[in-house]
């Protein structure tokens, strides 16, 4: 069983957290049984499973389904991080009632995309005992203005994650994020800080489940398949979470 205690003292000692999504009981199932420390419930799943072009026609409703079926798969009981989709923190009182639904759905953590604008959400989050992670760099859920890419600064992006901290976070994940920032992000702050497409100087890696799969339209320069040389999908899972274990993956242009 993973518990966020546990996930903080993996940071302290340096072991890497190793971070897979998962959409469904039998994946969920399979990323625990390969040794995944954390599951996510990612509103990826808009376009590695519902086929849209973006994150932003997921709701709060399809989420909760996936939940409660990554929930009913998590027999190895990994931490469950879920996202709150797009529009449904719109305000602090959406934000609590979507929160809500999905820890009732069976999310240990939600994770709430960007900086300044979610801290009053994080606050009352925190004080109501709910966890919850952040997310700071490429943001999906503001791809239409902003494209698929981090455009905030080094300095404010290091700004955003002690605010959050500051506000009661307890996770943070870094997405496109420059290596040397995201280093730098990690040593500034206790949580545990994950990365994706960040390089290696980070707390532990997420990727895609797709993407680990070789299965995706079109994959992200910085995932790696890991089913091309293991065989079979359990060979895969474990090959990645034995790469993140031991540093191999991700390199440092990753």
């Amino acid at each position: 069983m993973t518990t966020l205690s546990a996930l903080k003292r993996m940071k302290q000692d340096g072991t890497p957290i190793a971070v897979l999504t998962a959409y469904d009981a039998a994946f969920a199932r399979l990323c625990g049984e390969a040794g995944c420390d954390v599951l996510l419930v990612g509103d990826s799943l808009g376009m590695v499973v519902q086929g849209h072009r973006s994150t932003l026609p997921v709701t709060l409703e399809q989420m909760v389904y996936h939940t409660e079926m990554v929930a009913r798969g998590n027999t190895a009981d990994c931490w469950l991080v879920v996202d709150i989709p797009f529009m449904a923190d719109a305000t602090v009182e959406q934000g609590l009632a979507s929160a809500q639904a999905l820890v009732q759905a069976g999310a240990d953590m939600v994770k709430l995309e960007g900086g300044e604008r979610v801290l009053p959400l994080v606050e009352r989050l925190a004080a109501l005992g709910v966890p919850v992670c952040g997310h700071l760099g490429l943001l999906p859920q503001s791809v239409l203005r902003h494209g698929y890419r981090n455009v905030t600064p080094a300095e404010a992006l290091l700004a955003e994650a002690r605010a959050l901290e500051a506000a009661g976070a307890e996770m943070l994940v870094l997405e496109c994020v420059p290596a040397e920032t995201a280093r730098q992000i990690a040593q500034a702050v206790a949580m545990p800080v994950i990365g994706i497409g960040s390089g290696p100087h980070v707390d532990g890696q997420v990727l895609v489940l797709h993407d680990v799969l070789g299965i995706s339209e079109r994959a992200p320069s910085f995932s790696r398949n890991f089913m091309a040389e293991a065989g079979d999908i359990p060979a895969a899972l474990a090959a990645y979470v034995e790469a993140v274990r031991t540093g191999e993956f991700p390199d440092e242009d990753s």
